[in-house]
């Protein structure tokens, strides 16, 4: 395999046919893989004249483009190669690439929900805590009682049930 070089991404040609094929989630899913740990394959060109074509890595690319970048890891392929070479679709390796992305894309989403949940409980629970609780000693029921209110809550069922027995009520 050709030794990996860098390329000026404005001398790259893109087929009109691989423009089709494009799927900005599967850019966003490679630039952020990008950010993270940078650019782990290259990109599969061949010279046709003075231009570049590009042969494989369309998504790859087009997720450097969006970084702002202006160059590209890429490697230079006969034209031989380059027509012979297996669909994206054929390719398991692809396919279990972008199962992968997926995957880590919706861990990634959940985690942010979990921590967003989380500190949205935490804000509202202070909040509420302060609403659902009255001062000390103000009543919160004025129908309740006088009775009702003195009396402490049951620890147990038979203690539930021994109140209701004295206090006359069905249980």
């Amino acid at each position: 395999m050709p030794k990996p070089e860098s390329f000026p991404m404005e001398k790259i040609f893109v087929p009109t046919k691989q423009k089709k094929t494009l799927r900005p989630e599967t850019v966003a899913e490679i630039a952020e893989s990008m950010l993270e740990i940078g650019q782990q394959e290259p990109i599969s060109i061949r010279r046709d004249g003075d231009r570049l074509v590009l042969v494989e890595g369309l998504h790859r690319l087009e997720a450097c483009k969006a970084l702002g970048e202006t160059t590209i890891l890429g490697v230079l392929v006969p034209a031989e190669v380059a027509q012979y070479r297996p669909q994206l679709a054929e390719r398991p390796e692809v396919e279990a690439e972008r199962i992968k992305m997926a995957r880590l894309k919706q861990l990634r989403l959940e985690k942010e929900a979990a921590e967003a949940s989380t500190a949205g409980l935490k804000s509202a629970g202070a909040t509420e805590v302060s609403r659902i609780r009255p001062a000390k000693g103000v009543r919160d029921n004025a129908k309740a009682s006088a009775g009702r209110i003195a009396k402490s809550k049951p620890k147990t069922l038979s203690d539930w049930i021994t109140q209701q027995k004295g206090s006359g009520g069905r249980y």
